[in-house]
């Protein structure tokens, strides 16, 4: 059975595919941070410290399935990554390099439409940590379980990249290109937002 996908509003709506899920992890860096505060949602997004919940997983995972039209795409920058969100209530839904070839989505743990103990029963409870330095508050750090998780997905990005499994990705057209035009954030739109 799928993890429900839905925003805020309910107007974006899809599923997950749990098994494309390999890993869990609480990420505290500074344009994390920043979009969360961009889109208004920091209450929803971060916790105490300032960490996004994000499930790493194959963006083949994914199937949107009413209300595209609300999907969106910014960049923090002008070579920053990808990052997608319903334009329709500004609910984050997750992070994509910009070479859809490196078949990785950060999905935020916002967008998940489940409880937190379910999504412990079907995606396991453990969450690595990452860019502990940008936490503005205790961030445990988890050295161990970041190398195994970091394992885990560099394995899924070749053989992604090796079987063509990269090319299954609802944030990209057949041609490689976002099926949103990214809007980049001003200088003066990014240091508003960046803690």
């Amino acid at each position: 059975m799928n993890i429900p996908l839905r925003c805020r509003c309910g107007k974006l709506e899809g599923e997950v595919d749990a098994s494309r899920v390999k890993a869990r992890a609480i990420c505290y860096c500074k344009d994390c941070q920043a979009f969360a505060r961009f889109l208004k949602a920091q209450d929803a997004v971060l916790d105490a410290s300032g960490g996004t919940e994000v499930e790493a997983m194959l963006p083949s995972g994914v199937r949107f399935t009413k209300g595209l039209e609300h999907l969106a795409c910014l960049s923090l920058s002008p070579k920053g990554i990808y990052r997608w969100y319903a334009s329709c209530c500004d609910t984050p839904v997750g992070n994509t390099p910009r070479n859809p070839k490196a078949a990785y989505l950060g999905l935020v743990r916002t967008c998940l439409a489940a409880p937190d103990e379910e999504l412990d029963r079907r995606l396991g409870r453990s969450h690595i940590t990452a860019n502990t330095g940008s936490a503005h508050g205790p961030a445990k750090t988890t050295p161990v379980a970041t190398v195994f998780a970091v394992a885990s997905l560099g394995t899924m990005l070749v053989k992604a990249r090796l079987d063509g499994g990269w090319r299954d990705n609802p944030f990209f057209d057949t041609a490689g290109a976002p099926v949103r035009t990214p809007r980049v954030l001003t200088r003066e739109e990014r240091a508003a937002v960046t803690p």
